[in-house]
């Protein structure tokens, strides 16, 4: 026993320093990350990632930020592409539109889209003055899109008759060959414009979707798996089949559902106004109604009425989903059954989500960009919980 004490304890204590690390660098990963490596000023909303976009490498996310704060002065607010490949840590600015590309005194930083093309090169961003191309360099191209035929005094955003009608929603197709452009937020009827590759490589219309189901405005645009496209307005989700020229309703959704974003990872998953909607099939979605959702941090009080933005379902790993709302950040371990609040994320509304390829999520809002991982092993125990 006396033999055999010094050594099990010279042992253990040398596992113990072996696996301190570990559990050093487990814990870390636990933790929420403030990004702070993003362009511009800094100042409000700068940090807000509105849009995030994909293409073939599955390293790179591209984002798009608005500097468009008061204390900027006018000629030098900016809207930044940006690009990470580790995992969001680090954001390299790659092209920017200055102030003769958007109108901030009418409502940008809300609706603004982004696309990439497969490659990565190029990319479009539709503002309230319209969609434009953005080439290496910054070099920007206008994209020919509708005007607005008569100003209509009763819409809460100005424009007058020849001004472009605002440019929303925004899809290249994964091949490279189309691009999606929705028009027509809080300006005019909506329309879903579809483009092709000119040889100098412009943007010019192409052959029209089919009519539209609905005069409501367009607030989200996906790709299902099997080259149909799924579109979400201000009161439900819609689904076009290829080569089909008619729109079909998904069954489930509740009415005046603003559809605010849709993943198409195993099924339609919508983010709407009053809840999050899992998939029973193509066609159709189911409401949860059963997650303990926390609406009012404060007042502890739960319930499915969550006002969400954005639905993220991990590619890699299904069973695991974010969504973003009014009141905060949201994971599920259980491809969308129940949801628990990230709490470590500051209060207040986020609007954007992406997962990386290692399964950490970037989630971004007004109050900035963060990085976590609710999901790694042994998290749960270091989660702040309230």
């Amino acid at each position: 026993m006396s033999s055999l004490g010094p050594r099990f304890a010279a042992s253990s204590v040398a596992l113990l320093l072996l696996a301190a690390p570990l559990v050093a660098r487990a814990q870390d990963s636990c933790r929420v990350q403030e990004v702070t490596s993003l362009p511009g000023s800094h100042e409000f909303a700068s940090t807000f990632l509105e849009a995030l976009a994909s293409a073939r490498d599955p390293n790179a996310i591209w984002g798009l930020t608005a500097d468009l704060s008061s204390k900027v002065p006018a000629g030098d607010r900016v809207m930044y592409i940006s690009k990470t490949t580790d995992g969001g840590k680090t954001w390299m600015e790659v092209a920017r539109l200055d102030n003769r590309y958007f109108d901030a005194d009418i409502g940008e930083g809300e609706r603004n889209g982004l696309a990439v093309s497969p490659n990565g090169n190029e990319f479009v961003v539709t503002t309230q003055l319209g969609a434009f191309q953005v080439l290496p360099h910054s070099r920007v191209r206008s994209i020919a899109g509708p005007r607005v035929p008569e100003p209509d005094p009763e819409v809460s955003i100005p424009k007058k008759k020849g001004d472009p009608v605002t440019a929303g929603v925004v899809k290249i197709t994964p091949d490279g060959t189309r691009l999606i452009v929705g028009y027509g937020y809080f300006d005019l009827q909506p329309q879903l414009l579809v483009y092709r590759k000119a040889r100098d490589g412009s943007w010019i219309p192409d052959k029209p979707l089919p009519p539209l189901p609905t005069d409501m405005d367009l607030l989200s645009l996906e790709f299902g798996r099997d080259g149909s496209l799924y579109l979400g307005t201000g009161d439900q989700a819609f689904h076009l089949r290829p080569h089909s020229r008619h729109w079909t309703q998904l069954d489930g959704v509740g009415p005046d559902s603003a559809i605010q974003s849709i993943s198409t990872v195993g099924g339609p998953h919508l983010a709407a106004c009053w809840g999050i909607y899992n998939p029973l099939g193509p066609d159709t979605v189911e409401r949860v109604t059963h997650a303990s959702f926390l609406l009012h941090r404060n007042e502890d009080e739960a319930g499915p009425n969550i006002r969400a933005f954005a639905i993220e379902v991990d590619p890699r790993r299904p069973d695991h989903q974010a969504a973003t709302g009014l009141t905060g950040v949201y994971y599920s371990k259980d491809r969308g059954q129940t949801w628990t609040r990230l709490n470590d994320v500051p209060d207040g509304e986020f609007r954007s989500a992406r997962f990386t390829r290692d399964g950490t999520l970037i989630v971004s809002g007004i109050q900035g960009t963060f990085l976590a991982n609710p999901f790694a092993p042994g998290c749960s125990a270091h989660l702040r919980k309230r």
